[in-house]
This record gives structure tokens, C-alpha cells and sequence, in this order.
């Protein structure tokens, strides 16, 4: 689709280069040709039919013959029809969600950029803002349709090499595609002022061959089928922590801060909070359900029950909590299902 609109774009732009030349040409040419020196006699003439009929007919012509190709680009822009893989987007603050519709293949991609480059802590890396946890794979030579929407503010998915910019909206699925040509990665960003960390929420695409991407699915599905068998198991706090720690850092972190300090009053401290240390049903609550009317949204269908019972287990014995509770997955996921 990007090179059809760059087609577009340099067709449009050539048309324009040489209606410049020959509109200033004649005007140039004009100047020169009819100069006359000071005080002489100006000419005096009225209309001339064949003229003016001309030089409407000529731009109307023109208009016309740049109208047929927009046209059947724009149409063919949002002609999402026919396509052989299906990608629901899904805009949060502030991250992305994509799942595979049909596959049952669904994760949440988050920046990777550290917080010490952000803070000048650490020297900027090559890809600064625009790198992250799980980038969207997409087969090359397959129209992808992407289903898009939001779970909470405007945002907009924004991919400039591959000519996609399109908002996600809460209560609306709106649609586009893409066909990539060639492997490789694309990035991008959100493009529509979402709040205090839209900066910090890159879009990467990672586009591959369909052999391997095949593959991927599968390992990706294998990968989903062995975490849901985890829900049952009985997990020991030591493989709770650790897992909850990197979902807290790619999850948590931008609103509540590395140390669990938070940035109040819109994003309490999680250290030494006393009613969460004190209450667990409470913490419960809010990772799974989020608080209304705050910045806290609710965790239930962006994380799956182990990853909730890693990061709830992971903050009330971290930073000097030492609570000593361990939220088991079997019973998140009860929470969930009520």
C-alpha cells in the first residue's frame, strides 16, 4: 500500500512541477517579452472566447486526470477485504496489544527503552524510544487486516514505512491493512496525545518470511497452551518473584517507578503501602479490576492469571514489604472468572 501512495504522491507531484514551469515560463516570458519603457501607451482588449474556454477546459482536464488515480488509491487504501491473516489492535495506556484472531495467539508489547536512558542515567541507545519487549510479526507477501481499537483513551498506530497511521478509539474498530513486500523491521509510534507516558509507546513490526513465520506461530502457540497448564501447578514464591519482576518492570514501572516509589498522588507508592501490605484481597482487586475514575486500568485481560499472580506476589515482598504472601495463578484465575 505505501508504494501505491508514493506512487500517488510523485505522480501528484509531477503534474504540479510542470504546471509551475509552464505557468511561470508564460509569466516570465510575459515580462520580458512585452516590456515597454516608461510612458508608453498601454493596449486595450476585451475578452477573447477561445481563452478562456481553454484555460478552464485545461485545469478542469488536469483535475480530473489527478482525481482517477486518488480515487482508486484511496478506495483500494481502505479495502481491508480478502485478507488471509486477521490482527486485532488494541491501544492501552501505554502499550499495545495484539492478538491474532483464530490463532489464539495474544500478547501486549511494551518499550524496552531503560528507564536510565530516559533519565541520562545511561548513554541513548540506537533505537531510543522506538524498541520494544514483543514487536507485531507479520508474514511478508500476505495482506494482514488489522481490527483496531482502545481499551481506554484515543490513540493513534502509526508505522510511517508502511504508509498504516490509524486511530484506535474506545467503543469503535476501525480497520486498515498492509501487504509488506520486503523482511525486515518497521517502527513507529503512537500519534495521538494519550497522557502522561505517550511517548513511551513505540510500535515495532517485525516483518519475516511465511516459513517462518509459520514457525513462530507455533512456538507461540505452544507457548500459550504450557503457561495455561501453569495456572493449575503450585508455584513456589522464588519463580513468582522473579516473573513478577519483569512483568513490573515492563508493566508497572513507567506509572509506579522502578523502585515502587510511585510519582503521587496520581500514581501511589507500592513501597510501604500500608493497605497493601495489609490487604491482599484489596491488591487483588485493584491489578485485576483497576480503580474507576484514576489512572489505574485493569489488568484482567491484558495479563494472563500467572503473570498477575507473578506481579501481585512480586509487589508486596518487594522494596522492604516482605509480606511473605504468594498469590497462586489457580486463584487469580477464580478471581477473573467470577
Amino acid at each position: 500500500m505505501s508504494s501505491d501512495i508514493y506512487g500517488l504522491h510523485m505522480t501528484i507531484f509531477w503534474i504540479c512541477v510542470v504546471i509551475g514551469v509552464v505557468v511561470f515560463g508564460a509569466m516570465f516570458y510575459s515580462l520580458f517579452r512585452y516590456r515597454h519603457s516608461k510612458g508608453a501607451k498601454a493596449a486595450h482588449f476585451h475578452e477573447h472566447t477561445s481563452v478562456e474556454v481553454l484555460w478552464t477546459a485545461i485545469p478542469i482536464l488536469i483535475l480530473v486526470g489527478m482525481a482517477v488515480p486518488a480515487t482508486a488509491t484511496l478506495k483500494n487504501m481502505y479495502d481491508s477485504s480478502d485478507a488471509e491473516l486477521d490482527v486485532m489492535i488494541t491501544g492501552q495506556q501505554w502499550r499495545w496489544r495484539y492478538e491474532y484472531l483464530g490463532e489464539d495467539v495474544a500478547f501486549t508489547s511494551n518499550m524496552s527503552t531503560p528507564r536510565t536512558q530516559i533519565s541520562g542515567e545511561e548513554a541513548r541507545g540506537e533505537h531510543y524510544l522506538l524498541e520494544v519487549d514483543e514487536p507485531l510479526v507479520l508474514p511478508i507477501n500476505r495482506k494482514v487486516r488489522f481490527l483496531m481499537t482502545s481499551d481506554d483513551v484515543i490513540h493513534s498506530w502509526w508505522v510511517p514505512d508502511l504508509a498504516v497511521k490509524q486511530d484506535t478509539i474506545p467503543g469503535f474498530i476501525n480497520e486498515n491493512w498492509v501487504k509488506i513486500n520486503e523482511p525486515g523491521i518497521y517502527r513507529g509510534q503512537c500519534a495521538e496525545l494519550c497522557g502522561i507516558d505517550h511517548g513511551f509507546m513505540p510500535v515495532v513490526v517485525h516483518a519475516v518470511e511465511e516459513e517462518e513465520f509459520e514457525n513462530w506461530l507455533a512456538d507461540r502457540k505452544e507457548a500459550a497452551e504450557q503457561e495455561a497448564m501453569g495456572v493449575d501447578r503450585e508455584w513456589e514464591m522464588d519463580e513468582l518473584v522473579e516473573r513478577g519482576e519483569s512483568v513490573y518492570q515492563s508493566i508497572c514501572s513507567s506509572c509506579h517507578q522502578a523502585e515502587g516509589q510511585g510519582a503521587p498522588p496520581a500514581f501511589p507508592a507500592l513501597a510501604n503501602n500500608e493497605q497493601l501490605i495489609s490487604d491482599v484481597d484489596w491488591h487483588l482487586d485493584k491489578v485485576i479490576n483497576g480503580v474507576s475514575g484514576a489512572a489505574m486500568p485493569a489488568f484482567r485481560s491484558t495479563l494472563n492469571p500467572v503473570e498477575l499472580a507473578a506481579v501481585v506476589t512480586y509487589s508486596r515482598n518487594a522494596w522492604g514489604n516482605d509480606t511473605g504472601d504468594v498469590v497462586q495463578p489457580s486463584e487469580v484465575a477464580e478471581l477473573i472468572a467470577q
